[in-house]
């Protein structure tokens, strides 16, 4: 079944809005923890809109599960990630002008830069995954590069309606069946919410899922442990009917 990582960002935002001092991210990823997350993701941008360096610090001190930091190859934030040593550093595309990420990271285009930025995290010992699009070219290029996974992006999975939606989960499936070949691992994640889940921790060997938005929105209604907790049920329902219809295997 695949682990689920609570990407906290959004606690941040809400923090940001005002620029107050709570709610505290920290506080909230610790109640996610103690609900049952397996692990905890935050994205420092470059603009710092949200999570602060600080935040990072403390996240990688009070943990007690793993701390995924999200990453853009932008030198100042991979030179700060050197120092804090996250657990797993998912490295992804950063504009400016984005409301959040919109799409893959081009590995292709980026090889050279991720031919020298992969190993100087993985010497510090992070897992290094790459956010890409379910781009057969985008997963050869990752184990090209020396990534350990990659973590599929489902947004256009996530937006999208009937047979599009259908078609956009058979290209994750193929995706991720084609890493696992070439000898990645494999995560997923983006626009995942309550109603949509199931089919991804469906797909065979995902091994974890990060989801935030759509937990912290929720927790605004039920508290962090039922939103935590309901969408663990979840992601635990939709991968036992998938082993249950492939005979358990």
């Amino acid at each position: 079944m695949p682990r689920l990582h609570v990407n906290i960002d959004h606690v941040a935002t809400l923090r940001q809005a005002r620029r107050e001092t709570f709610p505290d991210p920290i506080t909230w990823a610790l109640a996610a923890e103690k609900a049952g997350a397996q692990g905890i993701t935050c994205h420092l941008r470059t603009d710092q809109r949200h999570i602060q360096p600080d935040d990072v610090k403390r996240l990688r001190r009070a943990l007690t599960t793993r701390l995924n930091l999200e990453l853009s190859l932008e030198p100042g934030v991979v030179d700060f990630a050197l120092r804090i040593r996250p657990q797993s550093a998912c490295i992804v595309p950063e504009k400016r002008a984005e409301v959040t990420t919109e799409g893959g990271l081009d590995v292709v285009r980026e090889r050279k830069r991720l031919l020298r930025v992969v190993p100087l995290l993985a010497a510090k010992g992070a897992e290094v995954s790459l956010f890409i699009d379910p781009d057969p070219r985008q997963v050869e290029a990752a184990f090209e590069v020396g990534a350990h996974f990659v973590e599929l992006h489902t947004g256009t999975y996530a937006n999208a309606l009937g047979k599009k939606r259908e078609r956009e989960l058979e290209r994750l499936r193929d995706a991720a069946a084609l890493a696992i070949t070439a000898g990645l691992r494999v995560n997923a994640g983006h626009g995942l919410d309550y109603e949509n889940v199931a089919p991804i921790a469906a797909i065979p060997r995902v091994e974890e899922l990060n989801i935030g938005f759509a937990i912290v929105a929720e927790s605004l209604f039920s508290g962090v442990r039922e939103a935590v907790t309901r969408m663990q049920r979840l992601v635990r329902r939709g991968s036992r009917a998938a082993s249950s219809a492939s005979g358990g295997r």
